[in-house]
């Protein structure tokens, strides 16, 4: 925290001593692509279809990875706008310090796109996401469904604050509600949404209720490793678990019957709009603030065209 800090006084010190330029660009020919960590399936799935749109419109990416600390991100960003670049694609790190990167990037007139993740107080000149809320709701009702419409319930968060964290809850929190026989007996915060977190925290929680039926974890990573816990733990009864985001191995993951249920996020989808989105604003068009894409429900049944063509 004490790093934070710093750089975020940094930061103000910085976004002071810059002189606000207004951009003359007709077009766009260069953008800065801060992702929050390359680390994850899904931020790797957008960084290349960026790329690779951008390439093919003679756009020039500079790619930077906070690998999910703020502060770093934040130092990433200033440096970002000393190259000159005609807009930011930025996927917060995290919820502290979020909104700095937008600001130092507003403050120079540099349009600002957000992808999956917004920052309360500076937000992008508009975000790009996934209806998270409406598709966690999907994805939790399925695997209640699943185990007969009532269970002992573990809910493995994201990071907690996030906009994606924040929008799963409440989708999952719809659907259980309407299932009086689920019962939520605990829930638990990560930090990197990582297979590894998945893990550690689901063993810790089976070994709290060991007879849990039903697992919603916020992630595909955070999924597998909260399948690999249920596996280790040798329970003598079925337990159905949902993830979220279509990663790769994911994908493959429930094909090969590790785990049940994912929402497939249009990926390729997103990073082509946020380079269109940067276009217009630099332009000067109007955008709309907000724009939620659809994510597919995607079981065993459907998973193999998501393998041969990711959306």
């Amino acid at each position: 925290m004490k790093m934070i800090k710093t750089m975020l006084a940094s930061a103000v010190v910085a976004s002071t001593l810059l002189a606000p330029m207004t951009s003359s660009a007709a077009e766009v020919k260069k953008i800065g692509l801060a992702v929050a960590n390359l680390q994850a399936n899904f931020f790797n799935q957008i960084k290349q279809s960026v790329e690779a749109y951008a390439g093919d419109k003679g756009i020039q990416v500079i790619t930077v990875d906070a690998r999910g600390d703020s502060a770093t991100q934040v130092s990433q960003v200033q440096d970002l706008l000393s190259q000159n670049i005609d807009a930011l694609i930025y996927i917060p790190a995290g919820a502290a310090a979020a909104t700095v990167p937008a600001r130092l990037a507003h403050a120079q007139d540099v349009p600002v796109i957000n992808i999956d993740r917004n920052a309360d107080g500076e937000p992008g000149d508009t975000f790009i996401a996934t209806d998270s809320v409406a598709s966690a709701y999907q994805v939790c009702k399925h695997i209640i469904n699943e185990a007969g419409n009532k269970g002992t319930m573990l809910m493995v968060h994201g990071q907690k604050g996030t906009t994606p964290e924040r929008d799963r809850t409440e989708g999952c929190n719809k659907a259980i509600a309407e299932y009086p026989d689920v019962k939520v007996v605990e829930e638990q915060w990560s930090q990197m949404w990582s297979q590894d977190e998945g893990f550690q925290i689901t063993q810790n929680l089976l070994q709290a209720h060991p007879d849990t039926d039903i697992i919603f974890a916020q992630a595909d990573g955070l999924a597998l490793g909260a399948a690999q816990a249920v596996k280790v733990a040798g329970l003598d009864h079925r337990v159905y678990i949902g993830g979220f985001d279509g990663d790769t191995a994911a994908l493959e993951a429930i094909r090969d019957g590790v785990f049940d249920v994912t929402a497939t996020q249009q990926t390729q989808k997103m990073g082509r709009l946020a380079v269109d989105m940067a276009d217009k604003l630099v332009k000067g068009d109007k955008v709309e603030p907000v724009q939620l894409l659809d994510a597919t429900l995607t079981t065993k049944d459907n998973v193999d065209g998501f393998i041969a063509n990711h959306p």
